[in-house]
């Protein structure tokens, strides 16, 4: 029976149909591949990418720069008449505008990656980086409490405390794993803090109350302990992230909630127009200093929560801790410096420790780093060898087969 029109009309649809199928699933392969290509040129975790050492390297910098300079800074607003808790608090996180050079600079002038910002921010990203902030602005809160009381030198080492706590919590959290390294290191750096809290209290600054020098104690070491927890839950965040530029996303939404917590803050309390009142009547070095210091705090803490976010997105929250944990030796040596604190016996062989445990750590990740830019060389040598006996053995299938038709 030979095929009417209709089905010679329904076979014609069916191939349409199934052209423009394929055509859509070879598109939906397209843009997925294109993605993956996308996330494989910007994964900077990988020690393998060009750009990792460099911003490494300026992640350090940043933290080197913003710890050191910040705590100092901050002593120095109390320590010349400043005392409200909150302006020490807001200034913490109210910079984070300047998150946006990072986070639009390689696209817009750079041009060094093709992702578009905020492209891949999800309502759980959103989510976890709001309840983060929160730790965030709860956790300078009490910094500022602590150093409002305590010597630079005194609450540096005490904070160092938290790098026990970090180790614990980021086996429990990022399952990171216990080694003769990093054990080695946190014990050093937190027998520092043991060594100078039991000869804390001979140093309580003039005009400071025992009860308050206790407040700045507690608080100090509270600030230490959520921050040994802020680390590896942003590590844990930071395991879905693959680019440095969504990294200072996040960390732009996390400042602005600790930001509104400190705002509300001061604006309950009076804060802003304490602001004014304190630069001009309270202040001892002038109103114009006041305003430079303000202003000097503010890029000071953004340099030093750019850095941690930085250390933890590369390498991890143990390390960053680490890291920062052994900064505190020279804001020990800084607030002697700068700030005419006493340097005693105790605070030598503490920052002694601290430095002792920080270049063992150094030295472990050195190691570790150089096996793994060796493994993948191996591995390329195994696969040339297997190539090259694949090829032979091809080679003899074809003398074989050339045999074969020849006779």
């Amino acid at each position: 029976m030979a095929p009417t029109n209709k089905n010679y009309e329904a076979l014609e649809i069916e191939s349409i149909n199934n052209i423009e199928e394929e055509e859509e699933t070879e598109l939906e392969m397209g843009n997925k591949k294109t993605q993956e290509e996308l996330h494989a040129t910007t994964d900077q975790k990988s020690i393998r990418n060009k750009r990792y050492m460099s911003l490494l390297v300026l992640n350090y910098f940043l933290l080197f720069v913003g710890s050191v300079s910040s705590s100092m800074l901050s002593k120095y607003y109390f320590t010349h008449k400043g005392s409200s808790k909150w302006v020490s608090t807001w200034v913490q996180c109210t910079g984070f505008p300047l998150l946006l050079i990072p986070i639009f600079l390689p696209y817009s002038l750079l041009k060094s990656t093709i992702r578009k910002p905020f492209t891949d921010f999800n309502k759980k990203i959103l989510t976890l980086s709001i309840f983060v902030g929160i730790m965030l602005g709860i956790n300078n809160l009490l910094f500022s409490w602590g150093v409002s009381y305590l010597p630079v030198s005194t609450s540096s080492l005490l904070l160092s405390s938290q790098l026990g706590f970090n180790l614990i919590l980021s086996v429990i959290i990022v399952k990171q794993k216990i080694t003769f390294s990093n054990l080695n290191t946190v014990i050093l750096i937190t027998l520092s803090s043991i060594i100078l809290a039991l000869n804390s209290s001979k140093e309580r600054p003039k005009g400071v109350t025992e009860k308050q020098y206790f407040i700045g104690f507690f608080c100090t070491i509270s600030a230490g302990l959520l921050f040994a927890l802020y680390l590896p839950i942003v590590e844990k965040i930071y395991k879905k992230v693959y680019c440095y530029e969504m990294v200072m996303e996040m960390q732009l939404v996390m400042e602005m909630t600790a930001t509104a917590l400190a705002t509300v803050g001061m604006a309950f309390d009076g804060g802003f127009s304490e602001m004014k009142r304190e630069g001009k009547e309270v202040f001892d070095k002038g109103e114009r200093v006041y305003w430079v210091l303000i202003v000097a705090t503010i890029l000071a803490w953004q340099f030093c929560f750019m850095g941690t976010a930085g250390m933890v997105f590369l390498t991890s929250s143990l390390t960053g801790g680490i890291c920062m944990t052994a900064l505190l030796s020279m804001n020990v040596l800084g607030g002697v410096v700068f700030l005419r604190e006493k340097f005693g016996g105790l605070k030598a062989v503490a920052t002694v420790l601290c430095l002792w445990g920080f270049c063992s750590y150094v030295y472990g990740m050195y190691t570790k780093m150089l096996e793994a830019k060796a493994i993948p060389q191996q591995n390329n040598n195994n696969n040339n060898h297997h190539s090259a006996e694949d090829s032979s053995s091809l080679e003899l299938v074809s003398m074989v087969r050339n045999l074969g038709v020849s006779h």
